[in-house]
C-alpha cells in the first residue's frame, strides 16, 4: 500500500473511531483524548503495542475522564465530566477535529513518515500539552515505554493484508479489532438474528438460527433506513437476500454467501471473518469477494476502467464491516 493510501486509510479509521467515542458524551469536537481511545482499538501495530501495555479502551476512557476532572479541579472548577453513553455518531452529525489533533495527523504524514497508526501514535504521545503523557502515567506506563514498544515492533517485518483474495476476482481483505474476548465475538457472529447489529446492509433477519451450522440458510431483508432515520433508496428486487453459511470452524472463522433470489443475473457476495485472540480482545481478519454469475454479460473494458473505484468500494465495505463488529462491544 502506498504512503498516501496508508495515511488516508488510517485517517479514516481513526477519525471514525474517535468521533464515535466523542459522540458517547455528546461532544462534537474530537480531541487528543478521543484519538488515544481510537488508537486503543486500532488493528494496526500501534493498537497492539498500546494494548500490550494495558492501554485498553475502557482504561483510556476512565483515565481521560479522571485527567479532565483533575484539570478542571486545578482551576477551581468543580464540574462533572459527562458520562459516556452509547455511540450515536451515525445518528447525528457536525463532528470535527480540534486543531491540535489535525496537526498531529499532518506531522504523522510529513516528510518520510508514513502516516500510519504508529506514526500518529508517536506524534500523539509527544503532543505539547502533556495531556496524553499524564493519561499514560495514570495507566501505569509512560510515553517512553510506548516508543520503545513501537521501536521493537518496527524491527520485525509486518504482515500487510493482500489487496485481493484471488487474482482476477473482485475481492479484498482487511483487518479490524474488537475489544472483547473471542468467545463473545463468536457468539455475536454465530447468531443469525444478530446479523443486523454488525452487517451494515442487513436490516432484519427472518427465522435465522441462534447458533448457526455450515449449510444453514435463512432470509434477510436489506436495510432501508439509515441510523440517522433517513430513508435509503433500495430497488424492490434487492429487498430480499438469502444468506448461507458456507464454512464454519467454531471459534475460529465463519463464512457467509449472500444472494439476491429476485435478480436472475445478480452476483453473489461472500464474507469471511477469522478470529484470533489478542491482548485486550480479538483480532479480526476480514475477506470480501464477489462470485460472478455465469449468466451475467462480461464487459472487460468497463471492468478495467472501474477497477480503482471497485477497489475503493470493497475497502469501504470491509471498513464498515470491521467497524460494525467492533462497535457492538464499545
Amino acid at each position: 500500500m502506498s504512503k498516501f493510501a496508508s495515511a488516508a486509510a488510517t485517517s479514516h479509521t481513526l477519525s471514525l473511531a474517535a468521533m464515535e467515542e466523542a459522540s458517547r458524551s455528546g461532544q462534537r469536537t474530537t480531541d487528543v483524548g478521543h484519538l488515544l481511545m481510537a488508537l486503543a482499538v486500532n488493528e494496526q501495530v500501534a493498537g497492539q503495542v498500546l494494548r500490550g501495555l494495558g492501554v485498553t479502551l475502557d482504561a483510556v476512557r476512565e483515565a481521560v475522564a479522571a485527567q479532565h476532572a483533575e484539570q478542571l479541579g486545578s482551576l477551581g472548577i468543580n464540574a462533572e465530566v459527562p458520562a459516556g453513553g452509547k455511540i450515536v455518531f451515525h445518528e447525528t452529525g457536525g463532528y470535527e477535529w480540534d486543531k491540535p489533533s489535525l496537526e498531529i495527523f499532518e506531522r504523522a504524514g510529513a516528510g518520510d513518515k508514513r502516516g500510519d497508526a504508529a506514526a500518529v501514535l508517536r506524534e500523539l504521545i509527544a503532543e505539547p500539552s502533556g495531556m496524553i503523557a499524564a493519561v499514560l502515567r495514570r495507566l501505569g506506563t509512560t510515553p517512553e515505554a510506548v516508543v520503545a514498544g513501537l521501536d521493537e515492533a518496527a524491527r520485525y517485518p509486518s504482515h500487510a493484508p493482500l489487496r485481493t483474495v484471488e487474482p482476477g476476482r473482485l475481492s479484498g481483505v482487511s483487518a479490524a479489532f474488537a475489544p472483547a474476548p473471542v468467545e463473545r465475538v463468536w457468539e455475536l457472529l454465530a447468531d443469525a438474528s444478530r446479523m443486523p447489529e454488525w452487517e451494515p446492509g442487513i436490516g432484519s433477519v427472518e427465522s435465522g438460527p441462534s447458533v448457526v451450522r455450515a449449510g444453514d440458510t435463512w432470509v434477510a431483508r436489506t436495510r432501508t433506513v439509515r441510523p440517522d432515520g433517513k430513508a435509503m433508496r433500495v430497488k424492490p428486487e434487492l429487498m430480499t437476500q438469502q444468506v448461507e453459511v458456507v464454512a464454519l470452524d467454531e471459534g475460529h472463522h465463519l463464512e457467509w454467501r449472500f444472494t439476491y433470489p429476485d435478480v436472475a443475473q445478480a452476483n453473489a457476495r461472500r464474507i469471511r471473518v477469522e478470529l484470533e485472540p489478542a491482548a485486550g480482545g480479538t483480532q479480526l481478519r476480514l475477506a470480501l469477494a464477489w462470485d460472478r454469475n455465469a449468466d451475467r454479460p462480461r464487459r472487460p473494458l468497463l471492468a478495467l476502467l472501474l477497477r480503482p473505484l471497485t477497489r475503493f468500494s470493497i475497502w469501504m465495505q470491509l471498513s464498515h464491516l470491521g467497524g460494525g463488529i467492533s462497535r457492538v462491544f464499545r
